[in-house]
């Protein structure tokens, strides 16, 4: 059987290394939580917008994210699909799942997802990185669901609403959902994200205002501001580079220093 295992970025690579599970593995290294988007993911446009976005040479993002992709035009029995329950996690396994509705015959693979919202005995459990072998091996025994058309029809529906930006789209799509199937984070990723679409009175968006409020508590260094952060809004997956994208852009507003 041919068989490929899906990983959400580098963290969880080394774990799994240790895991005795069969097949290939695919590393996937985009952030489709910040910078432009479209709904057509296997366009050429497509990548070449978050290959500027991401301001990585051509033949540097050639080699970390568009060579992997090359790995999906072979042919598996099974794809397994190992992504967290953090909005930059769902919404790369939103693009995942497009990717492979655009660009690959969803009848021969089985496709499963692994996606653990907690741990036992982790009580702060942040993600797959964290990790060893055997405990990924657990996850994959014990959590492992495989994947329908019908999430598959509301992946490509969350997919088409969240690349327009549109916070409106997103707040009808949300009311109107009321069975989200396997994707069972999906909703509480989104209803984050709709949080930063609105903005309150001084034109701020919620994880703006957040760290404005941190900073201004007296909270100044960048380490210090990224611990607090994270203490309550782990829901947003954002690494030190997302979180300094909104404190330039309240810089840019000369409300921090």
């Amino acid at each position: 059987m041919n068989i490929l295992h899906i990983l959400n970025g580098d963290s969880t690579l080394h774990g799994f290394e240790q895991t005795g599970l069969d097949g290939d593995v695919m590393v996937w290294r985009e952030v489709f939580s910040q910078g432009p988007l479209e709904e057509n993911i296997s366009s050429a446009h497509f990548w070449r917008a978050r290959q500027e976005w991401i301001n990585d040479t051509p033949e540097g993002y050639q080699h970390k994210m568009l060579d992997q992709l090359s790995v999906l035009n072979e042919q598996y029995d099974e794809i397994n699909l190992w992504f967290e329950f953090d909005l930059h996690c769902q919404v790369n396994l939103l693009g995942v799942m497009a990717y492979l509705e655009q660009k690959a015959d969803l009848s021969t693979p089985a496709i499963y997802l692994i996606c653990p919202g907690d741990f036992p005995g982790k009580d702060d459990f942040r993600g797959m990185g964290e990790l060893n072998g055997e405990e990924l091996e657990y996850l994959y025994d014990n959590i492992r669901e495989q994947l329908s058309t019908e999430d598959f029809a509301i992946a490509q529906q969350a997919w088409k609403v969240y690349v327009t930006g549109d916070a409106s789209s997103l707040s009808a799509f949300l009311s109107a959902t009321v069975f989200w199937g396997s994707l069972h984070f999906l909703k509480a990723a989104l209803e984050a994200h709709l949080k930063r679409l609105q903005l309150n009175e001084q034109g701020l968006n919620y994880i703006e205002q957040k760290l404005l409020t941190i900073y201004n508590s007296g909270i100044k260094t960048k380490p210090e501001i990224y611990l607090e952060f994270w203490k309550t809004e782990k829901i947003y997956g954002m690494g030190d580079m997302e979180i300094e994208i909104y404190l330039d852009k309240l810089r840019d507003k000369k409300l921090i220093d």
